[in-house]
């Protein structure tokens, strides 16, 4: 490897060195002919990586874990699961290499890590590969939810292998470059737990106070705290997932994180027309990570931490029950607070208020519903009506006079167009433009995954030419399924 990547890129090795075991060395597999095909520039930049030396053959070599600086050392992590409800004890990186830690401009720590990088212990039965495809659709997916401001992981590169990988027919395989605050899960402490290793249980919750709720090591009962620190954060992004309409499609325990950013997106999608039964799943046949049922499951997985955390939160576990019991029950109220607090600013509605907010929330979804309108765009378009154009959105509801009705008394509370402008985006990642531009880099062209990505980064700035990015899916397009990659 050469010398400018070994002067610049410095990975440290907390997780590889603290906890080994939950880590297994491994090296990535070499790909034939890597080629780049989408690179995160100004995410490089935050991470101290030169942008330049990425697009080089070595910088290519080096975002698949094929040339890594000599300190680097990757591992497969370990994590157990409740996977559609069903515990499995050891699940693991089967396809993916945490490569090590760097230093953000934030101070903080970064995982940069693989998915798609080959076979690993953990890869049960899967080929360990990734193809084009579903690692460019997170790519767009978790930078548009960037974006958007929803905490979530990022995607440093995607990189085509040059190999050829068997899924329904033959398509090009490819490793995403990912970046993370962690990839602590909720499966990592049931992993701990389910070993029965009482100090490595104490250990991992340690290292989840020091990374992400350092607030905790100063209370009493530091892993009551770090439970209600994770309770807090993952209300308020499901939270947020819900207020733009987002499915993430899988949301199993391994796929919950310790830090509350979004990770692993597999079956997602934005909902377009709104409809609470959403599923863009294939394999979600009873609809358990439906849109509506996202807090529901949120709650339960957290129900599972609360469960691997117990034997630290007290010794007695009738106390140690308790505690987590009344902990948890704050969890509908946080989760409830932030979506309403959410739908007043969409809806342009300062303090105060609140019944009268509540009432029109409620009734606006009910209408909203019943049509099924574009939820995107149909909130959009409220803006407009702010200032006096309520003629695009009445267009997509069906009970005009009930509609109009509604207009009135919210016109009554004075909403702000500009606030409303400002968290109702124009841009999202919308599903046939997805599919359009994952079918176009399967066949080597970027183009439009490029036009989309340069969209939805900036999605609540209205901009000329890019009307098509902005509309809701031609009638032809759907029933959208998406599907895991593997």
């Amino acid at each position: 490897m050469g010398g400018i990547a070994h002067s610049t890129i410095t990975f440290q090795g907390h997780f590889a060195r603290d906890f080994q075991e939950l880590a297994i060395p491994w090296r990535a597999e070499e790909a034939p002919d890597p080629q780049l095909l989408v690179l995160n520039e100004a995410l490089a930049a935050e991470l101290g990586l030169d942008p330049d030396f990425l697009r080089s053959p070595d910088g290519v070599r080096f975002l698949i874990g094929n040339d890594v600086p000599p300190e680097a050392t990757p591992v497969a992590q370990a994590y157990a699961g409740h996977q559609f409800g069903w515990y499995s004890p050891r699940l693991g990186d089967g396809r993916a290499l945490l490569l090590g830690e760097v230093t953000h401009a934030d101070g903080r720590l970064r995982d940069i890590h693989l998915k798609g990088s080959g076979r690993t212990p953990f890869a049960r039965n899967g080929d360990g590969q990734a193809v084009v495809g579903p690692m460019l659709r997170e790519y767009i997916l978790s930078e548009s939810m960037h974006a958007l401001n929803i905490p979530t992981t990022r995607s440093l590169a995607v990189v085509a292998t040059g190999s050829s990988v068997q899924r329904e027919a033959l398509l090009p395989g490819a490793v995403l470059t990912r970046v993370a605050s962690s990839h602590l899960r909720v499966g990592s402490f049931q992993y701990a737990r389910n070993t029965n290793n009482l100090d490595l249980l104490r250990r991992l919750a340690d290292h989840a106070i020091e990374r992400h709720h350092p607030s905790a090591a100063g209370e009493s009962n530091r892993y009551l705290a770090l439970l209600k620190g994770v309770i807090a954060v993952q209300a308020r992004l499901v939270a947020q997932w819900m207020l733009v309409g987002f499915v993430h499609g899988v949301m199993n325990t391994d796929n919950m994180t310790i830090s509350g950013e979004t990770i692993d997106y597999g079956p997602c999608a934005f909902m377009e027309g709104f409809d609470p039964g959403a599923v863009y799943s294939s394999i979600d046949e009873t609809g358990r990570y439906a849109y509506r049922n996202q807090p529901l499951v949120a709650e339960w997985n957290l129900a599972r931490f609360a469960e691997s955390l117990a034997v630290l939160i007290h010794e007695d576990q009738d106390q140690a029950v308790d505690l987590a019991v009344q902990a948890l029950q704050g969890f509908r109220e946080q989760y409830s607070a932030a979506w309403f607090a959410g739908m007043k600013a969409k809806l342009g509605l300062g303090s105060g208020h609140d019944d009268e907010a509540s009432a029109l929330v409620d009734e606006l979804l009910q209408l909203v519903q019943e049509a099924r309108a574009d939820y995107t765009s149909f909130l959009r378009n409220l803006g407009k009506a702010a200032r006096g154009d309520a003629e695009p959105a009445r267009r997509m509801v069906l009970d005009l006079a009930a509609f109009d009705a509604w207009l009135e008394r919210w016109r009554a509370l004075e909403p702000d167009a500009a606030a409303m402008d400002q968290v109702n985006p124009i841009y999202i990642p919308r599903n046939h433009l997805v599919e359009e531009a994952l079918a176009a880099a399967t066949q080597g062209d970027t183009g439009p995954a490029e036009r989309l990505l340069e969209a939805v980064a900036t999605p609540y700035s209205e901009r000329p030419g890019l009307e098509r990015y902005a509309e809701p899916a031609p009638d032809s397009f759907g029933p959208y399924r998406t599907f895991c990659g593997t």
